[in-house]
């Protein structure tokens, strides 16, 4: 895995354990309602990041060609006459 992979499995674990703490928070049932509903919006931020980094992520690893192969590209020049 390149160093860009490992940062985002570190990127997207981290975000995962905030949801995970912002959870706990909000199951403890000790936080007023106006921290709780602050504690769900940031639940919905750190989803979306998180989201947004799987997708990125996705994107990259269906666009890089497989280890050892080289990328497609268009018919060689010399190759149409």
């Amino acid at each position: 895995m390149t160093d860009a992979g490992m940062s985002a499995v570190a990127e997207i674990e981290r975000l995962i354990e905030h949801l995970e703490e912002a959870a706990e928070r909000l199951r403890s049932r000790e936080l007023p309602a106006d921290e709780a509903a602050s504690v769900v919006e940031e639940c919905a931020e750190l989803a979306v990041r998180a989201g947004a980094e799987l997708e990125r992520r996705a994107r990259g690893e269906q666009d890089a060609p497989a280890e050892g192969q080289d990328p497609l590209t268009g018919p060689r020049q010399d190759s149409l006459l």
